[in-house]
Parts: C-alpha cells; structure tokens; sequence
C-alpha cells in the first residue's frame, strides 16, 4: 500500500512537472516570436515531450492557451485582487483591485502584449482565451459597479451601467499599456492614475 501511494505521489509529480515544462515553452516562444504562428509541435519539443503529451495534459490547443492565461494571472498576483475584491468597503475594492490589476499587467506584460495582439489572429485557440479571460473581468467590473451603486458611493449622474462600462475602460491591458509602455510611466504611477481617474469620474 504504501509504494502504491508513493509511486501515485511520482506521477502527480511528474504530470504537474510536464505541465510546467510545457506552459514555460509556450510562454518563451511567445516572446521570442511576437505574434507569429505557433505550432504545438514546437512547444512540445522545447518542453522536451511529445506533441500527443501536450494534447493529453491540455486537452487541444485551445485548451493549452486556456492554462497559460490562468496561470500568468495566479502568477502574476490574482491574490492580491482576490483580496482586493472581498474588501468590504466598495470605494477600497476599487482602489485595491486596481492597484492589484495593473501590478498583474505589469508583472505578465509582454506575454500579455502578445496574447491581445494575436487573438484575432488565431480566434479559435488564442482568441478564445483572452474572450474568457475578458468575459470574467467583465463580470468583475459589474460586480464592483454594483457594490459602489449599494454604498452609495457613485455621483448622481452615473449609472451603474455608465460605471461598469468606464470600469471596464480603465481596469483593461490597453489603458495599463498606454501609460506603462506608451508614456513609460511606472507601475505605482499608472495605478495612481487609473485609480484617480476612476474616483473623479465615478465616485461622490
């Protein structure tokens, strides 16, 4: 029983090992190919596996994009936002997520930068991700215009619809990157903005 349990512990290990090797050789391709096609022969290769591994590990090519979005987010901070979220002071959510959103941004930049980029490119596998990966932010924003609507902290003349929307605006890549890349600021000053920003145009 007990080399049945070990040999058991091996395996997960190993698979989890796989699973890393293979997202790791994806992300660097990435980089190194801005925005070219990508072949999963290739990152199989680099992750030092077969191309039916990487299909047994994810799925199909679509699901291979899927984990490595939601592994750039854990990686990069989805605690923080986490925790940003559950604040129960609406206006410190705001602040906080964020705060939270553009240190992620900053942390997975250029992959992200990437990802945006070749989504209409390759709608099916990367495209698919990032729409999932807009779609629950989308949620997020809904989620906090609500909470300022329920504090009363939105001015009279915003909706909570108007809110969700300029949210949306602000906490996206495209609004992180023209301040971090386009005006080169750093990632404390752009989340002061951002948050600025949200707080004049939103908040009483």
């Amino acid at each position: 029983m007990a080399t049945r349990k070990y040999e058991q512990r091996l395996r997960a290990v190993s698979a989890e090992q796989t699973r890393r090797d293979v997202l790791t050789a994806l992300e660097h391709r990435l980089t190194e190919t801005r925005g070219a096609a990508i072949g999963l022969e290739d990152v199989a290769r680099r992750a030092g596996v077969s191309r039916s591994t990487v299909y047994l590990v994810f799925g199909s090519r679509a699901g291979l994009f899927d984990a490595l979005a939601r592994d750039l987010w854990e990686r990069s901070g989805l605690a923080r936002l986490t925790e940003a979220v559950a604040h129960p002071d609406a206006r410190e959510h705001l602040r906080g997520g964020l705060r939270a959103g553009t240190e992620i941004f900053a942390a997975m930049r250029d992959v992200a930068a990437v990802l945006f980029a070749m989504s209409a490119l390759d709608p099916d596998a990367v495209g698919g991700a990032i729409v999932r990966m807009e779609d629950h932010r989308w949620g997020g924003m809904l989620h906090l215009a609500r909470r300022l609507a329920e504090q009363g902290e939105l001015r009279d003349d915003v909706t909570e619809a108007e809110a969700a929307d300029t949210l949306w605006v602000l906490a996206g890549f495209e609004s992180f990157d023209a301040l971090y890349t386009g005006r080169g600021l750093s990632t404390d000053e752009v989340a002061r903005r951002l948050v600025a920003t949200a707080e004049r145009s939103l908040c009483t």
